[in-house]
């Protein structure tokens, strides 16, 4: 084999090979720097527990915009609506993000939410919903 072809074949082999770990280290986050981490479309883990009073923090430790946006319909009677931009309603949330981008959680970045009602908190992923970028918080007494 000559050396060009050994250098093609090598730098292919390598660029596949590291592709997946690429995502993970876009955000320069470490793993002690939040609860959830959010990959290319989806929140890891989709499933998180805690208990009351306890404060949740998203990392975003992908390559790409996330958000996180509670499903105001789906929230137990009487908890908070979360959202990343401090937006309301999810409808709220949703307009603001299709208008200018707001409530995006850049690379490298975290949301923080502190749970104080008991129940499964559903949320999601706006830009990245249709794709099953959904998690939810399950808060317990």
């Amino acid at each position: 084999m000559d050396r060009r072809a050994y250098l093609r074949t090598t730098g292919a082999a390598l660029a596949v090979g590291t592709a997946g770990c690429l995502d993970a280290f876009a955000g320069g986050l470490s793993e002690e720097d939040y609860d959830i981490g959010m990959s290319q479309n989806a929140f890891l883990p989709d499933e998180y527990e805690v208990s009351v009073g306890e404060t949740v923090v998203w990392g975003n430790n992908g390559s790409r915009g996330h958000t996180v946006t509670a499903y105001e319909s789906a929230l137990p009677e009487g908890a908070a609506f979360f959202a990343s931009g401090d937006r309301t309603s999810t409808d709220a949330a949703r307009e603001a993000w299709y208008d200018t981008g707001e409530g995006d959680i850049a690379p490298g970045e975290t949301f923080s939410h502190t749970f104080e009602v008991a129940g499964e908190h559903h949320y999601f992923c706006i830009p990245h919903e249709s794709g099953g970028m959904v998690g939810t918080i399950v808060v317990r007494e």
